[in-house]
């Protein structure tokens, strides 16, 4: 089993660095136990009630990207406190990665409140899937209501399907925006046909198209003197 260690106190003073090396040791020991092989460690000093902490999001993105079994901690408040202790629990455990704790010689065991607001916030999550979801059927059916044929319309339909589209059909959003679709129909929509795009690039996109037709516009009476 590949682990990582996170260790973390809540000053810079230099008397917390003693508490920084006595967790790494503790830890080092508990893996060895259970028999773990650990891949890193990451230690930082910063407030646990602090999200935008960089040693936790390097262990969020490295639990992400690599193969890694579990997290070794001290106990759940070196995660961090309040807020911050469970929105990282929960990052960490829907992902099916195990935590293990000084405090628990062992796998953590969550206290009942925080089992309790953990299921909250999972079913919270479930209903916005179910509701993103429903937003997407929305707004293809709204687009095919209002005439439009993907199968007609989007280049490659068929081909490579379930990868990525790199080039964003600009000519798709300004029919379907013409159609009155929001941007977020319109992202939803594409999504649903197989385009990576976010509302933000449907915006940016739409924005740059309307620009340089306003610029073809300006300059056209010009050439047509020339």
């Amino acid at each position: 089993m590949k682990a990582i260690i996170y260790c973390r106190v809540s000053t810079e003073k230099e008397s917390q660095y003693s508490s920084l090396k006595r967790q790494e040791e503790e830890l080092l020991k508990l893996s060895k136990q259970h028999d773990m092989e650990v891949v890193e460690v990451i230690k930082e000093q910063a407030s646990g009630y602090d999200f935008d902490r960089e040693g936790i999001l390097l262990l969020l993105s490295r639990l992400k990207n690599e193969k890694v079994d579990a997290v070794l901690i001290q106990d759940e408040t070196r995660l961090g406190r309040g807020n911050a202790k469970i929105a990282l629990l929960h990052c960490i455990l829907k992902d099916n990665i195990k935590l293990f704790s000084v405090s628990h010689n062992g796998e953590l065991q969550l206290s009942e409140s925080d089992s309790m607001v953990l299921q909250i916030v999972s079913m919270v999550e479930e209903y916005q899937r179910k509701l993103h979801n429903s937003k997407i059927k929305r707004g293809m059916n709204r687009a095919v209501q209002n005439g439009y044929r993907p199968e007609k319309n989007l280049k490659n339909n068929g081909v490579h399907a379930g990868r990525e589209r790199i080039e964003v059909p600009i000519t798709e959003i300004v029919r379907l925006r013409d159609n009155d679709l929001t941007f977020s129909e319109i992202a939803a929509t594409l999504r649903g046909f197989g385009y990576e795009i976010s509302k933000a690039t449907v915006n940016r996109r739409y924005l740059e198209y309307i620009e340089e037709e306003k610029h073809l516009k300006n300059i056209s009476p010009n050439a047509n003197k020339s």
